[in-house]
């Protein structure tokens, strides 16, 4: 199944060495017998070093974009999908034939799908921890399953937003579902954590890490000492990957 043509891929970050992204995908095109497709990081320290990376590689098709530019990217976009606009963060770009660069959100489908199953009735309230551009995908398809929530950020700013101070027992006894979208914990930083109270979450909790190196944060081990069900963010990166790939190829399965 050779393709013709060379395609590149690649991931848009800072610091971003460790990415999930080319591994998956060069796994994937070496399955699929793609010898022409390659995927690359693309690892620039500011946003505005962008444009001339789009000028200079040659057989761009798609990217993915990570921390800390899937808002940033945005206004050197030609086009933005629905949902990514809403949502006001992309995590995924593709390349037209017209040579417009279109972006889109699949963090929302990868979050989703993957926490789904953990979902139970008094599943109602939860808490994300940051602020950043995967928090709104995930308070996006929190919205979409009817659970409200609560931004936790170090700056709070607006009615979504509470301080990491302000998690009482009464607080944290209400929101039973507590995403971390924060980067406290990555390796090799395993020994951070977010700074809530461990000790009053409970068997009705429910503790998902975007984080997936390592496989259980503190946050996510911390939680299971106490009942909770624990979920990593490794299922959402292959079903975002797996969203991405859809879209770059014509939205063909």
């Amino acid at each position: 199944m050779e393709e013709k043509k060379n395609k590149v891929f690649g991931l848009l970050g800072k610091n971003i060495s460790y990415s999930f992204s080319r591994g998956y995908f060069s796994k994937k095109f070496d399955a699929l017998d793609l010898k022409k497709h390659v995927y690359k990081n693309f690892d620039i320290q500011e946003i505005t070093d962008f444009p001339s990376l789009v000028k200079n590689e040659k057989f761009l098709v798609g990217m993915n974009v990570t921390i800390p530019y899937k808002e940033e990217v945005i206004k050197y976009l030609d086009k933005l999908d629905k949902t990514a606009k809403e949502i006001g963060a992309v995590n995924t770009i593709k390349f037209t034939k017209r040579g417009n660069l279109k972006g889109y959100n699949t963090d929302v489908v990868g979050f989703e799908n993957s926490i789904f199953p953990y979902l139970k009735k008094h599943h109602r309230y939860a808490l994300i921890l940051g602020t950043g551009g995967a928090s709104k995908a995930v308070a996006y398809a929190l919205k979409k399953n009817d659970i409200k929530y609560k931004f936790v950020s170090r700056n709070p700013s607006g009615k979504k937003e509470i301080s990491y101070k302000d998690l009482t027992e009464e607080v944290i006894n209400k929101y039973h579902v507590i995403v971390n979208c924060t980067p406290l914990g990555t390796s090799p930083d395993v020994h951070l954590s977010p700074d809530i109270p461990y000790q009053f979450l409970t068997d009705k909790h429910l503790l998902f890490d975007l984080i997936y190196n390592p496989a259980i944060s503190i946050f996510l081990s911390k939680g299971k000492e106490k009942g909770a069900a624990i979920k990593n963010g490794y299922e959402m990166l292959e079903m975002q990957a797996e969203e991405s790939w859809r879209i770059w190829n014509k939205f063909k399965k």
